[in-house]
């Protein structure tokens, strides 16, 4: 599909939304003019974006991070936009668009709030990418065609307490009941744990053979045998639900099996592997964010008589923020198209997390020195975006594992 066909059934996706873009400025295009030469399709969704985040996300989010309150009507708004199932066929409901667009839908609405960036990145890249890839016809009717609105999102359960990025040491153990599978175990730091309406779940079903004896299984939730454990308190995206999911005798029909018995690894790998791209535009937009918030704060403080971005050392640290952001951007795109383009993306993927997770880290602590003492408290949003920029290091994937994937990679091309 070209660039003009994607474009079209975008407008007309939006045209059957109640929410309208809007139009745009000279002014308003300028503040985005790092986008410039995108496709016409991206170009418009990168606006739409924009000017949701800046009017429905910003505004709000420090409220939704102090009080730990989940963005439920924005989530809605942004499925009534297509944002929940952004490569989701629009014959099953999504926008039909490429992980491209993707990415930067998922940088502007990370820049207006970082949490609702995470809920978007569950549902499009955790919980609907694997059972696009791997699921029945009918798996797809049942599982995806409800959750691309907004009104329901889902998770994904693949950690747990003891074997962090180990992922092929599931202790959750499937059980073949015969006519049904039978859970038991704890799964750790899920994601959307209180709102979510279903998710994909990873357990051993054979020990003897190790990672290759790992399923994956689609579960409501509700469901008898399955309960929720505290909510985390955490340090950032402290608007999205984070908890433990405690199986005890989890019955699940047959046909919860997603792909076939063993190819649970598998399906998490690949899932993580692309949910890597949407990570690393998370973070490119807590870091956009961040400088935004740097620069224009730069421009109005005064000292010894004239604005502080006049300060070669503030023009330094400007001038490293901005390179690391379009560095990390460039990163990003280039593992999306090699993606689209059904190239090897997974050391590019690595790549484009590691560094854009680091940059968004780097650019937020910055922004806390170029604004000083304003920078630490929360009348700023600096003092946020810090917080928030230290997990994109962690999630899936933390920045060893990345750079662990990265070296394999490199050593296999280099061998060959």
């Amino acid at each position: 599909m070209n660039s003009f066909q994607k474009l079209s059934n975008f407008c007309r996706f939006v045209a059957r939304r109640t929410w309208k873009a809007p139009q745009f400025t000279r002014q308003n295009v300028r503040a985005v003019s790092y986008l410039s030469g995108l496709p016409e399709t991206h170009e418009m969704l990168r606006q739409t974006c924009r000017y949701f985040a800046d009017n429905e996300l910003a505004p709000i989010a420090g409220k939704l991070d102090r009080e730990s309150l989940y963005p439920s009507e924005q989530i809605k708004k942004l499925g009534e936009l297509g944002m929940m199932a952004m490569t989701v066929p629009e014959s099953l409901g999504g926008a039909g668009l490429d992980n491209l667009g993707y990415a930067i839908a998922m940088e502007e609405i990370s820049r207006g709030c970082a949490s609702t960036g995470c809920i978007m990145s569950v549902n499009n890249s955790l919980y609907l990418n694997p059972i696009m890839k791997f699921g029945t016809d009918e798996q797809k009717e049942r599982w995806i065609r409800p959750f691309v609105t907004g009104e329901r999102v889902g998770c994904f359960a693949l950690s747990e307490p003891d074997n962090g990025s180990d992922a092929g040491a599931a202790k959750t153990l499937a059980k073949d009941q015969g006519d049904h599978w039978l859970l038991n175990g704890t799964k750790s730091w899920i994601t959307n744990g209180y709102e979510s309406e279903a998710g994909v779940v990873f357990a051993t079903t054979d020990r003897s053979q190790k990672h290759k004896g790992i399923s994956c299984f689609i579960f409501p939730k509700p469901v008898e045998g399955l309960s929720l454990g505290a909510k985390e308190n955490k340090l950032g995206i402290k608007a999205t639900s984070t908890c433990n999911l405690i199986f005890e005798d989890c019955a699940l029909p047959k046909e919860n099996l997603l792909g076939e018995c063993g190819m649970g690894f598998k399906i998490a790998m690949m899932t993580l592997d692309c949910g890597r791209i949407g990570i690393a535009a998370q973070a490119l937009g807590i870091a956009q964010a961040a400088f935004e918030c740097a620069i224009e704060y730069a421009q109005k403080r005064t000292a010894f008589g004239k604005p502080i971005s006049s300060l070669q050392a503030i023009q330094f640290k400007l001038a490293d923020m901005e390179a690391k952001i379009q560095g990390s951007r460039l990163l990003t795109w280039q593992a999306a198209c090699m993606l689209d383009a059904n190239e090897n993306y997974i050391k590019e993927a690595a790549m484009a997390k590691l560094s854009a997770s680091e940059t968004a880290t780097f650019v937020a602590h910055q922004c806390i020195q170029i604004l000083g003492g304003m920078g630490y408290v929360n009348d700023m949003p600096a003092e946020r975006h810090y917080r928030d920029a230290r997990i994109t290091e962690i999630y899936e994937g933390t920045s060893e594992v990345q750079r662990l994937v990265i070296a394999g990679q490199l050593l296999k091309e280099y061998s060959q």
